[in-house]
């Protein structure tokens, strides 16, 4: 009797945590920046004069940096990283493409840097046709419209 009762017991609170996990994992997720958000993520950075921000897959602004120097910038809607036009890619189109292959994307095509950040489109794993903004860095899409 006592041996049930502990597997019961362990069975339960195996679910509850899988459940706990699950809505952890929920909550976690976070909802994409707004625009007053993207305006204080760039002040914070330094950016002055903040113009014209609006949303295409990722956030965009016109600014002035730190050093006075106008720049246009891409932000990623979740984790709100900045990408200044200037800078530089750590990836090649090559690597993009591989990346976006391994991530489940077909049709790769039109991609191009600009602005300091990949752009690409291509065929989304369910098929959609899909127009890409990815992270210089890393490779990871951070922008995603159906083209």
């Amino acid at each position: 009797m006592k041996t049930l009762l502990t597997c019961s017991l362990a069975l339960l609170l195996g679910g509850a945590g899988a459940a706990f996990a699950q809505d952890a994992a929920q909550q976690s997720a976070q909802a994409p920046l707004t625009e007053h958000q993207v305006r204080e993520r760039l002040a914070a950075q330094g950016y002055t004069k903040v113009n014209d921000v609006k949303f295409d897959g990722v956030w965009k602004a016109d600014a002035r940096s730190a050093n006075g120097n106008r720049v246009d910038v891409r932000i990623d809607p979740q984790s709100g990283n900045v990408y200044p036009d200037e800078q530089v890619a750590n990836l090649t189109e090559r690597d993009v493409r591989a990346r976006l292959a391994a991530a489940g994307y077909t049709n790769i095509h039109d991609v191009d840097y600009e602005d300091g950040i990949w752009n690409a489109e291509a065929d989304d794993p369910s098929g959609r046709d899909v127009e890409l903004k990815i992270d210089p860095a890393t490779g990871k899409v951070i922008g995603k419209e159906k083209d």
